[in-house]
């Protein structure tokens, strides 16, 4: 593998422009409610060790994701990224199990000195995976709802800036006003799925989410359905999702629910008596980054 500023073009070569991790612990939600299930989108066994994706180009310009087993390699790569150094993201060929064609999510980044990134050509024999693709941005539908509740959970102190206090903190079960505060062109996800934060707590979508995940507690999900994540303040950012919903909460907060019966909305849910303990509940199942 080879870094964007490699200046010679080798062939076999892939130009290394991203990485993700996929674990129990982290993964691009966009492939599915939980780890077993984005495993499954790539084809690959739910190993607990995980792996690491790298997203890149080869020399002709065809877009490539590169499975490996060195997890630990992949999240130094990332962290040192995150903080704005330079890393040379190079595993070693005996981590690599396999190379799939396409990327699972939309790259705004191209290598330099090579063609646009496209597709790889067909396999010959027509037996090949067809081309990992990012979900299309003008439809609402299971990827785009968890990418919606990622961005929420990114971006938490923008969205709980729309819902005040009197919401979050009323009645247990108590709808929020209809005139809630709602965002001007929101977006989520990669940008393109408008959201806006609107009362409902008394949805029945909301209510079926709220029992599912109760439900969880009883009868802990798969691995990687309920995530736990670092909070200001000594709190928890809980990501957990389920069929046909996504829910992101902080264990000192609210709670927003994200449906796929209702395009583009987040409804809220105030803290009241129950949503406590449920929290609480939820996060000591939760994987957590180690």
């Amino acid at each position: 593998m080879a870094g964007t500023d490699d200046t010679a073009v080798d062939e076999d070569a892939l130009f290394v422009l991203t990485a993700v991790l996929l674990t129990p612990a982290q993964f691009p939600s966009v492939l599915g409610d939980d780890y077993v299930a984005a495993c499954a989108a790539l084809g690959l066994e739910p190993f607990a060790e995980g792996y690491g994706l790298v997203l890149g180009q080869d020399s002709g310009g065809a877009r490539w994701t590169v499975v490996v087993e060195d997890v630990s390699l992949v999240a130094v790569a990332i962290a040192s990224w995150d903080c704005g150094m330079e890393y040379d993201l190079s595993p070693d060929d005996r981590s690599v199990v396999c190379a799939l064609p396409g990327w699972p999510l939309a790259l705004a980044v191209a290598a330099p000195g090579v063609p646009e990134p496209h597709d790889p050509a067909p396999d010959p024999d027509g037996e090949g995976p067809a081309p990992l693709t990012p979900p299309d941005t003008e439809v609402w539908g299971p990827p785009q709802r968890r990418l919606g509740a990622d961005e929420i959970a990114l971006q938490w102190a923008v969205w709980r800036e729309q819902v005040d206090d009197e919401t979050a903190f009323g009645r247990p079960g108590e709808s929020a006003p209809a005139d809630t505060p709602r965002t001007d062109e929101a977006r989520a996800g990669d940008g393109k799925s408008s959201t806006e934060p609107s009362g409902s707590g008394q949805h029945p979508g909301v209510r079926r989410a709220l029992e599912a995940a109760r439900a969880y507690v009883g009868c802990p999900p798969p691995p990687g359905r309920i995530r736990s994540a670092f909070a200001p303040g000594g709190a928890r950012t809980l990501r957990a999702d389920g069929p046909g919903w996504s829910l992101v909460a902080r264990t000192d907060d609210i709670a927003f629910i994200l449906l796929d019966e209702e395009p583009g909305e987040i409804m809220t849910v105030g803290r009241g008596r129950e949503l406590p303990g449920l929290l609480k509940a939820l996060d000591e199942l939760a994987v957590r980054p180690t």
